[in-house]
């Protein structure tokens, strides 16, 4: 292959990666030699850097992985915070934390604690990637189990479940659904 072609395939793939790839899978993958893959990778990283290009090619152990610039640090930075967050309505919102204090939390038990139907605000987060199903309850009906997921992080700004506001729970007196962690298991699936 060509270095120019050789080049051009290194830069597809490691932009369309977001992460580093090996040396060893780039010249599996181009078939080549991986000192071919190096030389390509490290002439492309030496072109990117002398016309002051938006991306990096940066060589990370025995890999390559393309960045963005250092220098457009504060570009990115700004442009990247000021991404909308999926719009929530107040019952999506309501169901949201439900699940999130509560989860696994199946749709009665988020019905049980907000006392009206949540099926389209259960349905509106699974289409937003901020909840997702995790099994079934091992009780009569198999009803889903519904957990956060890592969209619901970062949209909220949160590194885990853990630094979520501590919050008196409600008190569920007898839930429609029992809790007894011996009648649950989940599925994946």
């Amino acid at each position: 292959m060509e270095q120019k072609e050789l080049q051009r395939a290194i830069e597809a793939i490691l932009f369309a990666a977001g992460e580093c790839i090996e040396c060893s899978r780039l010249a599996m993958t181009l078939e080549v030699d991986e000192n071919e893959v190096a030389k390509a990778a490290d002439a492309l990283a030496d072109e990117l850097a002398f016309e002051r290009r938006g991306i990096r090619i940066l060589r990370l152990e025995n890999g390559y992985q393309m960045v963005s610039s250092g220098e457009m640090a504060d570009h990115v930075t700004k442009c990247l915070e000021t991404r909308k967050p999926p719009k929530l309505s107040s019952s999506q919102l309501e169901a949201l934390t439900i699940i999130a204090y509560y989860q696994p939390a199946t749709k009665a038990m988020v019905e049980q604690i907000r006392g009206v139907d949540s099926s389209y605000s259960i349905s509106a987060l699974l289409n937003k990637s901020l909840i997702e199903d995790c099994g079934r309850k091992n009780v009569p009906g198999r009803p889903i189990l519904y957990r956060t997921t890592p969209d619901f992080l970062r949209t909220f700004g949160l590194s885990s479940l853990a630094e979520l506001p501590a919050i008196d729970k409600v008190d569920l007196g007898e839930p429609l659904i029992p809790e007894d962690e011996n009648q649950m298991t989940i599925e994946e699936g």
